[in-house]
């Protein structure tokens, strides 16, 4: 498929630019970046996490250290969510490669670890919390896309587009209450992605 082709050549620009920035900030920082890899896939796939199908969405498994990105999503973000344009997917992969910079420095980890001993809304606000800090880290990728001249015109604003989209309250069409959140609200999720993109 021509599409999905087109695709997976631009997921790929995404990801090398995102080791660019990572492999500096982890440079400056005495530490040494590690990709992850990337696994595309249509329908459902195996990860280290279990099953991967389209009901997943866009994921990070620890587990195997690798993001997995089901290419029909990114029709669902377009025509279900009305978030279309290709920075809108760029910030899909920046956040999800934000969770593996999680998972090397340590956040990922360490929420993993206390999991168990949290309350159900202890685990959601957590969980929040590690999900924003991946839209700050998708932010920081677009301040970094922006410095070398990538952003075309729209380009922010077909993300945090995006980032409203899928804000809980959003998603839910305001049926789940705060407490229950685990990804954070769309007025959270667009301002912890202007965070990091005006921040950097």
């Amino acid at each position: 498929n021509a599409d999905e082709d087109q695709l997976a050549a631009f997921i790929g620009v995404v990801v090398k630019d995102t080791e660019d920035l990572w492999g500096e900030v982890f440079r400056q920082n005495d530490m040494t970046y590690v990709p992850p890899k990337v696994v595309l896939f249509t329908g459902r796939t195996q990860s280290g996490c279990g099953v991967a199908d389209a009901s997943s969405g866009p994921f990070y498994c620890p587990n195997d250290q690798k993001v997995y990105i089901d290419l029909s999503f990114y029709e669902q973000l377009r025509r279900q969510f009305g978030a279309p344009g290709d920075f809108a997917q760029a910030y899909v992969i920046a956040h999800e490669i934000g969770h593996h910079v999680q998972n090397l420095t340590g956040v990922l980890p360490e929420f993993n670890r206390q999991r168990s001993s949290m309350s159900q809304d202890q685990q959601n606000a957590y969980s929040v919390r590690v999900e924003l800090q991946a839209d700050c880290y998708a932010g920081v990728w677009a301040n970094f896309a922006k410095q070398q001249n990538y952003l075309e015109q729209g380009d922010v604003e077909e993300a945090i587009n995006a980032a409203n989209a899928i804000g809980d309250d959003t998603l839910t069409r305001g049926q789940v209450t705060e407490r229950n959140y685990t990804h954070g609200s769309s007025e959270q999720r667009m301002r912890w992605l202007k965070r990091g993109m005006t921040t950097g």
